[in-house]
C-alpha cells in the first residue's frame, strides 16, 4: 500500500504559513523586549519639570577690590597698598605721581649702601654729616660698623647716620653721592625716584632732598627687605641702640610710635619735612610669608599714621573677602 505524497503547490503553502507564524512571534517578542527596555531606560533620559529642578548655590563671590576700599577716606596725596608677592596693586591714589619723599629717602640710601659696603664695613661720622640737621647725639670722628648704623638710623630717622652712610658707600663707589642714589634707583627700577641727598631733608623752601612716588616706596620697600633682612626687620623696635667702636652707646625711640600696635610688622619708615607733609611706609605680613606694602604720601604728621592703620584694615578685610 503506498502512501500518498503531497503535490508541490501544497508543500509550498504550509511552509509560507509556517515562516509567517514564525515571523509573526518573532516580532512579538522583539516588541515585548523594546517595551520593556524603554520603561527602564527612559527615566534616565527624560528631564524633570521646572518644578522639580534643584540648583546647587552659587560659591560666594570674593570682596572686590573697589567694596573691600570703597568709601576709605585719607588725608594723605597719594597712597598704595602693594602685594609684594603678586606684584599686583590691590589700591591706589595717585599711586605714580612724584613728591617729596622727606626720611623715606632714607631706605634708598641704605638700599644703595648695602649693595656697596659689607655688614661689617666701618662707617666714621664725618663733620660734614654731623652738619646735617637734627641731633643723633653722635661725635665726629666715632665708628659703626654699617649694619649697625643703618639699623639705628632707620630706626630713629638719623640724618647724621644717613649722610656717615652715603658719604662712605659713595666714597667706596669713587663717585658722588647724587650718582650713588641714582644709580641704586635706576638698578632698583624705580623710574620716579630721586635724591639730592641721603637724608631727604628739603634742600631750600622749594626743593626736596628725595622725590618719588608712592609706588616706587613700595617697590623699594620690598626691594630692601629682600637685600638687607636683617635691617629692615630692625624697623619695627620700638627703640634703636647702636655701639660705637670704643664702647660708646647711643640710644633713641623710633619714629614710628604705632610699631607696637600693628601685628606681622616687617618694615617701618617715617618722613616729614615741611615740603613732604607726612610720610609713612610700612610692609606687614598679611598671611603666612605674604608681604604687603601700604605707603601715605602727603598726609599730615599724625594723619600719616591714621591713613596706614586705615588702609591696613581695609586690606585685611580685601583678603578675607578672597579667602577660600
Amino acid at each position: 500500500m503506498t502512501t500518498e505524497q503531497p503535490d508541490l503547490q501544497t508543500l509550498i503553502r504550509k511552509l509560507e504559513k509556517r515562516h509567517q507564524k514564525k515571523q509573526a512571534t518573532t516580532a512579538l517578542v522583539a516588541g515585548t523586549a523594546v517595551l520593556a527596555l524603554t520603561v527602564l531606560v527612559a527615566p534616565l533620559f527624560m528631564q524633570p519639570e521646572k518644578s522639580q529642578i534643584v540648583e546647587a548655590p552659587a560659591p560666594l563671590a570674593p570682596v572686590a577690590v573697589s567694596d573691600a576700599f570703597a568709601d576709605l577716606r585719607l588725608e594723605g596725596k597719594a597712597a598704595i597698598v602693594f602685594d609684594l608677592t603678586t606684584q599686583e596693586t590691590l589700591y591706589e591714589r595717585n599711586a605714580r605721581s612724584q613728591l617729596p619723599l622727606a626720611s623715606l629717602t632714607k631706605l634708598l640710601t641704605i638700599y644703595a649702601a648695602a649693595n656697596t659696603l659689607a655688614p661689617e664695613s666701618q662707617v666714621s661720622i664725618s663733620s660734614s654729616a654731623l652738619a646735617a640737621e637734627g641731633e643723633s647725639g653722635f661725635s665726629e670722628g666715632e665708628t659703626f660698623t654699617f649694619n649697625d648704623l643703618a639699623r639705628f638710623t632707620l630706626i630713629s630717622s638719623s640724618n647724621d647716620g644717613a649722610a656717615a652712610i652715603a658719604e662712605a658707600a659713595a666714597t667706596k663707589q669713587a663717585m658722588s653721592g647724587k650718582n650713588l642714589l641714582a644709580g641704586a634707583a635706576a638698578a632698583a627700577g624705580l623710574s620716579q625716584t630721586y635724591a639730592l641727598n641721603g637724608t631727604g631733608l628739603d634742600e631750600s623752601t622749594s626743593v626736596s632732598g628725595g622725590y618719588g612716588s608712592a609706588y616706587d616706596v613700595a617697590r623699594l620697600s620690598g626691594a630692601l627687605l629682600e637685600k638687607a633682612p636683617d635691617i629692615a626687620h630692625a624697623t619695627v623696635s620700638s627703640m634703636g641702640s647702636v655701639r660705637s667702636s670704643t664702647g660708646a652707646v647711643h640710644t633713641l625711640p623710633n619714629t614710628n610710635p604705632d610699631v607696637v600696635h600693628i601685628p606681622n610688622l616687617l618694615l617701618s619708615k617715617t618722613g616729614f619735612t615741611d615740603l613732604a607733609g607726612g610720610n609713612l611706609a610700612v610692609v606687614y605680613d598679611a598671611g603666612i610669608g605674604h608681604p604687603v606694602a601700604v605707603v601715605v604720601l602727603g598726609s599730615s604728621r599724625e594723619g600719616r599714621f591714621t591713613d596706614v592703620e586705615r588702609l591696613i584694615n581695609r586690606t585685611q578685610e580685601y583678603f578675607i573677602g578672597i579667602a577660600p
